[in-house]
């Protein structure tokens, strides 16, 4: 039975000694409450605070969809379903979401999952078409709700909530306090584990970087010239700025990528992708980035354009020292803009001058494979091909992920070329695949 399975061989196979206070109040605290709200910061481990429980209230006697959780963004609930994953507790989970290919959500739920995965429209979609069976469900999770409610997703999350006839256990997550709880979900006599006072940051350094209004982008390319080749978040209010700033970079030599919501969700994936695999150390991004992203500890944050208000604030600048890392926040500021009440205490003021250097090209260039896991595309598959017919080491091959049609792996920059030469006319579990530099 999956439920066998204890918390000490769960944290054994993710390699985590042990549960934060916030975690281990959220698994004592679920099986006894019917209805609970989690706040916590950015970065403290939420995802697995709420799938823990899991472990004790689902039934594994039981078929169909017993725990449904709804997420505000595609990359939100796809790193749900990897963190469930990784928990290895032997139930069935799928993750629906818009821009997902419709047929495979039809296949993959066929067979009911235990635990159901998605974005608000997409999962309304399936229970509006019959292929959800909400009798089953019992446990609903509502992940960043604050996010969902001002992504627009009220009267979507609201059928949902409604409709679901054998609901006995609801939990809300959030990183800030600020919005009210919706009345709809049920939650008047909730209770509330406030963690924010709790903010596991480590030491942020907070900048200033005087500019003007006509020399903000040099002075962007300044502070990044001074940073070099290092993990970069750059947040811009509108999507058009981060486009912008992301082709006058690339004019200038500075490779980068842009995430955004503009963006179709292949494009973000893969952008997210050559972030997390070393392939760019420069994202430019809109709030989206801000927040219940899986991309890895960033050093810097620059708010290129500066917050609307100081919970924005906190979100951008919670990327980074996070666990009691340290991490470093810049804000450029220009003759016309007041420096926000919110930052209290004395500020540094960052000088730039001195010699501009181009920081040098990353060390690793990601790969594209035109093939995933319906295609019964492995990890041991892709290394074991780049070994023995590309000719590369085990250390020059970096990061792999395999989506359901294509495959992304990070290869040592040097040997790429030389790489890509080896495999011309490779084939890969029999089958001859596309495989280039992915663009």
């Amino acid at each position: 039975m999956a439920n066998s399975t204890s918390i000490q061989e769960i944290l054994q196979n993710l390699n985590i000694e042990s549960l934060n206070d916030m975690q281990e109040k959220m698994l004592s605290t679920i099986e006894q409450e019917a209805n609970v709200v989690l706040l916590s910061p950015t970065g403290s481990g939420k995802t697995l605070a709420f799938l823990l429980p899991l472990l004790k209230l689902i039934d594994p006697t039981k078929s169909g969809v017993q725990a449904l959780i709804l997420a505000p963004s595609r990359e939100l609930a796809l790193q749900i379903e990897q963190v469930f994953k990784s928990l290895s507790l032997g139930y069935k989970v799928n993750c629906c979401y818009g821009g997902h290919d419709m047929q495979i959500e039809k296949n993959n739920l066929l067979q009911a999952p235990t635990v159901l995965i998605g974005t608000p429209g997409r999962i309304v979609d399936h229970i509006r078409n019959g292929r959800v069976e909400l009798s089953t469900i019992t446990t609903l999770i509502l992940d960043e709700y604050d996010k969902c409610l001002e992504f627009g997703f009220t009267e979507t999350i609201s059928f949902i909530a409604r409709t679901i006839p054998n609901l006995t256990k609801r939990i809300l997550t959030s990183a800030t306090e600020a919005i009210e709880l919706p009345d709809f979900m049920g939650m008047n006599e909730a209770l509330t584990l406030n963690f924010l006072s709790d903010k596991p940051y480590g030491e942020l350094a907070v900048k200033i970087v005087d500019t003007t209004a006509n020399e903000r982008l040099q002075t962007l390319f300044q502070l990044l010239c001074k940073i070099g080749n290092r993990s970069t978040l750059i947040f811009c209010n509108l999507r058009d700025t981060v486009d912008e700033i992301s082709n006058l970079l690339w004019k200038k030599g500075l490779a980068n990528n842009v995430f955004h919501g503009g963006l179709d969700q292949q494009l973000r994936e893969r952008t997210l992708i050559k972030f997390r695999n070393g392939s760019h150390h420069i994202l430019v991004t809109t709030d989206l980035a801000s927040r219940g992203l899986d991309i890895p500890e960033i050093e810097f944050i620059i708010h290129y354009n500066l917050p609307p208000n100081e919970q924005i604030f906190t979100h951008r600048n919670g990327r980074t020292a996070r666990m009691h890392a340290s991490g470093t926040t810049y804000l450029l500021v220009n003759e016309n803009e007041f420096i926000p009440p919110f930052l209290k205490g004395k500020q540094i003021h960052e000088s730039l001058t001195g010699k501009l250097t181009l920081p040098p090209q990353t060390e690793w260039e990601t790969l594209y494979i035109a093939a995933g896991k319906k295609e019964k595309m492995s990890k041991m598959d892709i290394v074991g091909t780049l070994i023995q017919k590309g000719k590369l080491k085990k250390e020059d091959v970096g990061l792999i992920d395999v989506l359901d049609h294509a495959s992304y792996v990070a290869v040592r920059r040097s040997k790429i070329d030389e790489l890509l030469i080896n495999i011309e006319n490779v084939r890969i579990k029999k089958q001859k695949v596309k495989i280039e530099i992915a663009r």
